[in-house]
């Protein structure tokens, strides 16, 4: 069972930045894709950021391209995601989550195999 937890939301002003944190407790972390996922009230859970066992292999959504970096540093088994030029409209929890079957990047939840409990990021305009 892998455990992952997030840390560093927070509320901030719009063009503002934070970093985001997701810890895993255990497991083969560098061989996980990792995910981060956001969910705002009454929106389905979409797709933010992925990014490969090694770290080269990432992708993002469209709508946070050139404002989001995910990296990882598999030797702290952490995965991160930097957040610039923050809008209101990424107000959000945020999740975290891995994907232990496969080395291959997934725009979808449902590929993903363990969650993090989620962390608040408000930005306020």
């Amino acid at each position: 069972q892998v455990q992952l937890v997030e840390s560093g939301g927070g509320f901030v002003q719009a063009g503002g930045s934070l970093e985001l944190s997701c810890a895993a407790s255990e497991g083969t972390f560098d061989s996980f894709v990792m995910g981060w996922f956001r969910q705002a009230p009454g929106k389905e859970r979409e797709f933010v950021a992925a990014i490969g066992p090694g770290g080269w292999n990432t992708n993002y959504a469209d709508s946070v391209k050139g404002r989001f970096t995910i990296s990882r540093d598999n030797a702290k088994n952490t995965v991160y995601l930097q957040m610039n030029s923050l809008k209101p409209g990424d107000t959000a929890v945020y999740y975290c989550a891995a994907r232990t079957t496969t080395w291959r990047t997934s725009a979808n939840a449902g590929n993903y195999d363990y969650w993090g409990q989620g962390t608040q990021v408000t930005v306020s305009s």
